[in-house]
């Protein structure tokens, strides 16, 4: 009997198991075998109702999941793939869309991506033509273009979620941008990979709190010694292992020489106890050679059962400068936000403010000036010396500011008036993507992620609300190198079916 994956998820009262799969860059040998032979197992077990494939982890070439999951949809086994909007721009994703659902893969973990790692001859240029929240809203689209053509067979869209942030923006913009993926689109999330429990419970209070009632899935690792390492070092992006739990797994290794069993009976243990807190289900990774451990690890849960609580202290990690949404939820029968004490330099705020201020001035459609505005920008363009207003006023003044990038279509509103081209490697403008760690950018790792500057910057002034409020269109790439000034009042950039910027 065939594995259906959203009617497990959507049954209230199932615990879902899933399975993420690693493809590396060959095509064929062991490291192939194996994966098919853990899927055909994972389906004779009964226990998984899907396996999750990866798409090129960490930015490296790999194996592409349609290929691989495919073929494994022949074993009855259902199919999550990973859709990262690193390498292809949005004809591409459309275009790869448009081929999973000709061969029946429908079942979409819709990401950013990781930045681009190394392929032949170097990096790999990133693309970043969408974000998440963008492909979420891409497919979204598809499946009411597939239900107008009769064909009731459409995407079931996931998303992922970090609650693993320690600071209070960090926190914010990533609940935010769930709630953006959830009006996109999304119908199930999966949480990213972390050992602290009372972020896991977090995420469902702050669900439950503001009506998000996706399923969620919470992801495990068969945790190794060589694994917690990179992870801990902050090299996988958006994961996080506690300073004293890898001393542990170290010592478990080195000292006691019990490693592989412990780290199954940890992974156990907090499967066991994410399912008492009430998650809909786990997603099991870190397996690579053979299916025996997972059903060793499911079968040690099973026996837990509803013992699950006399863990829970294991992995409570909490750090004094940490931030956590519900800090006091232990005293309190209602737990309310935390607040953490804010800092901002002057400049950093002085920036802000003038910069919001000349935007109300300047670009309000809703202003009394907006006709003249548009009648300045309509004569400029008629004459064809806009370049002038741009070469001589627009460019000088928001390259020193911005370090503008010259988009042609600006997104500076969206992000607390910082420029989300030169200041985030993504170009996210939907949120920040899932990768920093305590508040520095995934990849310039000397410098805070652009979306946690715009927060605190908003939240000094009580206008935090206003960050990833609404859905941001994606960026229009035929304005590159147009006044983006004179797009604005002429309607042609991503706002020119908004009301006001």
């Amino acid at each position: 009997m065939n594995r259906n994956f959203n009617d497990d998820i959507s049954t209230p009262d199932k615990f879902v198991v899933t399975l993420e799969l690693v493809p590396g860059r060959d095509v064929h040998g062991t490291a192939i075998d194996q994966l098919v032979g853990i899927s055909r197992d994972a389906y004779d077990d009964g226990r998984i109702t899907a396996v999750s494939i990866t798409d090129n982890p960490g930015g490296n070439p790999a194996l592409s999941p349609d290929a691989l999951g495919s073929e494994l949809l022949e074993y009855g086994l259902d199919v999550i793939v990973h859709f990262t909007c690193r390498d292809t721009n949005r004809v591409g994703m459309e275009s790869r869309a448009l081929q999973l659902a000709r061969m029946g893969m429908k079942n979409i973990l819709a990401l950013t991506g990781d930045y681009s790692g190394t392929g032949f001859g170097g990096r790999g240029t990133p693309v970043f033509d969408f974000d998440s929240v963008v492909l979420t809203s891409m497919l979204n689209d598809l499946n009411r273009r597939f239900l107008r053509t009769s064909h009731t067979d459409i995407f079931v869209t996931g998303c992922a979620v970090s609650p693993f942030k320690y600071t209070e923006a960090e926190t914010w913009v990533q609940y935010r941008k769930l709630q953006l993926k959830r009006d996109a689109g999304a119908t199930f999330a999966i949480t990213q990979l972390g050992y602290d429990i009372d972020k896991y419970e977090e995420l469902l209070l702050h669900n439950r709190e503001n009506g998000i009632e996706m399923p969620v899935l919470a992801s495990l690792y068969h945790l190794t010694k060589g694994a917690a390492g990179v992870m801990h070092k902050g090299r996988v992006p958006g994961v996080y292992v506690p300073r004293q739990l890898y001393k542990n797994i170290v010592e478990e290794y080195e000292v006691q020489k019990n490693g592989p069993a412990a780290a199954e009976e940890r992974t156990a243990r907090l499967g066991a106890i994410l399912k008492g807190i009430g998650y809909n289900g786990i997603h099991l990774g870190g397996i690579h050679k053979s299916f025996d451990t997972v059903g060793r690890i499911l079968d040690r849960i099973e026996e837990i059962g509803d013992d699950w609580r006399q863990y829970v202290e294991d992995f409570k990690v909490r750090e004094p400068k940490d931030f956590y949404l519900y800090g006091n939820k232990e005293k309190e029968q209602q737990p309310k936000p935390s607040k953490e004490e804010l800092k901002i330099r002057f400049t950093e705020d002085f920036h802000y403010v003038f910069l919001r201020t000349a935007h109300d001035l300047f670009f309000d459609k809703s202003a009394s000036l907006a006709p003249f505005y548009k009648k300045i920008s309509t004569s400029l363009d008629k004459n064809n010396v806009s370049w002038m207003l741009k070469s001589f006023l627009e460019d000088p003044f928001k390259k020193l500011l911005l370090s503008c990038q010259g988009c042609g279509d600006c997104g500076i509103q969206h992000v607390g008036f910082l420029c989300p081209e030169s200041g985030c490697p993504k170009h996210t403008r939907n949120g920040a993507c899932g990768g920093s760690r305590h508040g520095y950018c995934e990849v310039n790792t000397d410098k805070y992620c652009v979306w946690v500057r715009a927060f605190y910057r908003m939240k000094k002034h009580n206008e935090d609300e206003k960050l990833s409020a609404e859905f941001v269109p994606p960026r229009l790439w035929e304005l590159k190198n147009t006044s983006s000034w004179i797009n604005f009042h002429l309607d042609r950039d991503h706002q020119r079916n908004q009301k006001a910027a």
